[in-house]
């Protein structure tokens, strides 16, 4: 069972920037925005919020349907999905079995989607203004 001072020591041998936002709750700054990394026993949740949501979900059929077909065949950890307005990619990892290679895996891969689909997205959203791509909340 990984321990939260093993999710520290497999966070600095990552080598980026982070740091604890509230107990094993972990912030980690990268270049395609933050990435939360919330040890909640007996999961260890990754969350990247992509962007806020424009109102008017009526409109946003096409990108919900561009993120199900992104889940199913383009994301290799976690999945899209949308919580309090906000586009997400998160990913959930058992602690009873996680390594450091397998919270890397996880931890890039939510990164480089959010970089590799963003512009598509705002897009489909609507939102091509620059909004708020790769901020994080502290879920």
């Amino acid at each position: 069972m990984v321990t939260r001072e093993d999710l520290e020591s497999f966070l600095i041998r990552m080598d980026m920037d982070w740091n604890e936002v509230d107990e094993g709750m972990f912030l980690v700054q990268s270049p395609s925005g933050g990435v939360v990394v919330h040890f909640s026993d007996p999961v260890l949740l990754v969350r990247l919020k992509v962007m806020d949501l424009p109102n008017g979900e009526s409109e946003l059929g096409g990108l919900y349907r561009a993120l199900l077909e992104l889940n199913a065949t383009d994301i290799v950890h976690g999945a899209y999905g949308i919580e309090d307005g906000e586009l997400i990619l998160t990913d959930t990892l058992e602690l009873q079995n996680l390594d450091f290679e397998e919270l890397q895996a996880s931890v890039e891969s939510l990164q480089f989607a959010a970089a590799s689909h963003v512009e598509r997205i705002k897009v489909l959203a609507g939102a091509n203004d620059g909004g708020s791509e790769g901020e994080d909340s502290d879920k």
